[in-house]
């Protein structure tokens, strides 16, 4: 039976591989943070994000999506992470919503890998933020646990890093948004039409 979490609560974690799903509506940035024992993000490699999407352990999206699926092996990471959170962040570059208020509320899940939901968290209560902490994962004790979160920044992606801990929070902030503005524009460009010729005009 899934457990649908409200914000402050926490369910234990029945194994170590694991998909995290994301919904939420339009376009974000997914990412996690890997952090010790003290909540604290020691470094810019303690990030997964789509500029470095592919940590020991946690794997997520390449781009802004609407629905994402992060890969987690809680066995795979290294000993001293003692806490991996997931975050969302509007981009700010391209031209969207730059607030999570008046939008669809994010709904983020923890499945085994066959699909089957463990726990689930709608966020909630979100109005001037671009980014918000979604969920944590957590070891106690040698056992994992899902926490809800739902903290919001109305500073962002910066402000969110900043807060735990990460130095040059700002500077890897805007990797990340620059990272994710250029993917979305390819993804937009129209394709070269076909049979032009080469622009030659056939008579």
């Amino acid at each position: 039976m899934t457990a649908e979490l409200v914000r402050g609560q926490n369910h234990p974690l029945p194994g170590t591989r694991l998909e995290i799903r994301i919904s939420a509506g339009v376009p974000v940035v997914a990412g996690a943070t890997l952090a010790d024992e003290r909540g604290r993000v020691t470094g810019a490699d303690a990030v997964a994000h789509p500029a470095s999407p592919s940590l020991p352990g946690i794997e997520v999206s390449r781009q802004a999506a609407a629905d994402h699926r992060l890969a987690v092996d809680l066995q795979a990471l290294a000993p001293a992470v003692h806490q991996v959170t997931v975050l969302l962040a509007l981009p700010d570059r391209t031209g969207g919503p730059t607030r999570f208020g008046g939008l669809p509320a994010p709904f983020v899940s923890v499945t085994s890998l066959d699909g089957t939901e463990i726990a689930g968290y709608t966020v909630t209560g979100l109005d001037s933020e671009s980014a918000v902490t979604a969920l944590e994962l957590y070891r106690r004790q040698g056992a994992w646990k899902v926490r809800a979160v739902g903290q919001g920044y109305a500073g962002g992606l910066a402000d969110m890093l900043g807060d735990q801990g990460l130095p040059q929070a700002a500077e890897l902030a805007a990797t990340v948004q620059d990272t994710v503005a250029r993917g979305m524009a390819r993804s937009m460009t129209p394709p070269p039409r076909p049979g032009n010729g080469g622009g030659r005009v056939r008579t």
